[in-house]
């Protein structure tokens, strides 16, 4: 599609409402936007491209916004796939066009194309180089590890446009119109959450910058109320809470551990917990469990045991809480077993390998079924966790 975002600039991105697994393992029900930029002036630069399973709509609104003429730059802000995967058939159908990214990403290049000769088509660019369009100035900010080495982030100083790469994204189409805090949190975590401190970095890069638009790679542009995404971001990525509450995570196999998990959720809700969750991690999905443990003040991870270890669907979330950076968090233990409980043990082991993770006593241990004497332990996990 194409449609104005400034007087001068336009989008030209594209919708996928085909793609089941966005980076082949998250859920996107609403599709994904891989967005791209024009900027017409003396010198036209192009944002980024799009996933190569988009080329030809791309290339066609490409060339619906240039009319007659020809683009000069395409700025690379970020090399993965989805973004370059139709940087090569842009080159090949404007000789005259050059490639203007970082360092980094100039080494990159032939690493996803090899069968192209990149040889004076490419500019490298640092952090503080401008390239000059005419009415346009186009400053690049370096932005390693959001979420890649090679990533930059430019700044338009004539329109104050922040094109922040993958930066203020969101999982789902802009032809799907949903509130943009959810969606773009889950894309947070799931894909940033490891990088706070980068995160953090680029935040008071932009701080120093006159916006009134931001349009990332994915999602909606930004236009109004910026300092309410900001705000998100900056809370993200410092990992503090946004939501003060209680999440409940539970692997179970039966149904025991979630009848548990359920009643707990009971008692917090008795006892005043602002908000609470329940999860079952056999059935949700776990980008969006991810999400709720980052967003909330206060996890429980409930989990049957399973092999002499912990039911799978427990261990793969802890691991995705552990590579994703989870920390400066309450979390609860929940565990049940049928003649040798360990669970809760090899629980307590990864989150104790988190940083700034406090364990909250007691551990509830079940045996097989939550029973009326197992009322007391619960209540006494509850008293605990709302006692901060």
């Amino acid at each position: 599609m194409v449609k104005n975002i400034t007087s001068d600039i336009k989008y030209i991105g594209v919708d996928d409402l085909d793609l089941d697994l966005f980076e082949s393992q998250y859920i996107i029900p609403n599709g994904m936007a891989y967005n791209s930029y024009l900027i017409e002036d003396e010198k036209i630069a192009v944002m980024d491209s799009v996933d190569g399973r988009k080329k030809d709509e791309w290339l066609a609104a490409l060339a619906e916004a240039l009319g007659e003429r020809t683009p000069d730059y395409l700025i690379v802000q970020h090399m993965e796939p989805d973004h370059t995967g139709s940087v090569v058939a842009a080159l090949e159908r404007y000789p005259s066009l050059k490639v203007v990214t970082s360092a980094r990403a100039v080494q990159m290049l032939p690493q996803f194309f090899e069968a192209f000769d990149f040889e004076g088509r490419v500019l490298a660019v640092k952090e503080g180089d401008a390239l000059e369009l005419g009415r346009h100035t186009l400053q690049f900010f370096a932005a390693p590890m959001v979420h890649w080495p090679e990533v930059i982030v430019t700044y338009d100083v004539a329109d104050k446009v922040l094109f922040s790469a993958d930066g203020f994204g969101k999982f789902g189409a802009l032809s799907h119109d949903e509130e943009w805090a959810c969606e773009a949190r889950r894309y947070y975590f799931n894909i940033c959450g490891k990088y706070g401190a980068q995160v953090q970095a680029l935040l008071k890069k932009a701080s120093a910058l006159d916006i009134e638009i931001i349009a990332p790679l994915h999602g909606p542009v930004l236009t109004e109320n910026l300092g309410y995404y900001i705000g998100l971001y900056d809370t993200w990525s410092r990992y503090d809470v946004e939501t003060e509450g209680v999440f409940i995570a539970c692997a179970s196999i039966y149904g025991g551990t979630l009848e548990a998990a359920e009643r707990l959720a009971e008692i917090l809700r008795e006892k005043g917990a602002p908000k609470v969750s329940v999860a079952d991690l056999s059935r949700d999905d776990m980008a969006e469990a991810v999400e709720d443990a980052f967003r909330m003040s206060h996890l429980v991870v409930a989990a049957a045991s399973y092999d002499g270890g912990m039911f799978p669907p427990m261990h793969d979330f802890l691991h995705h809480l552990k590579i994703k950076g989870y920390q400066r968090r309450r979390v609860g233990i929940i565990e049940n077993g049928s003649w040798a409980p360990c669970a809760g043990r090899l629980m307590h082991e990864q989150l104790s390998q988190m940083k700034q993770v406090e364990i909250v006593e007691p551990m509830v241990t079940l045996w097989s079924r939550m029973k009326r004497s197992d009322e007391a332990a619960l209540e006494a996990l509850a008293e605990a966790l709302l006692a901060k």
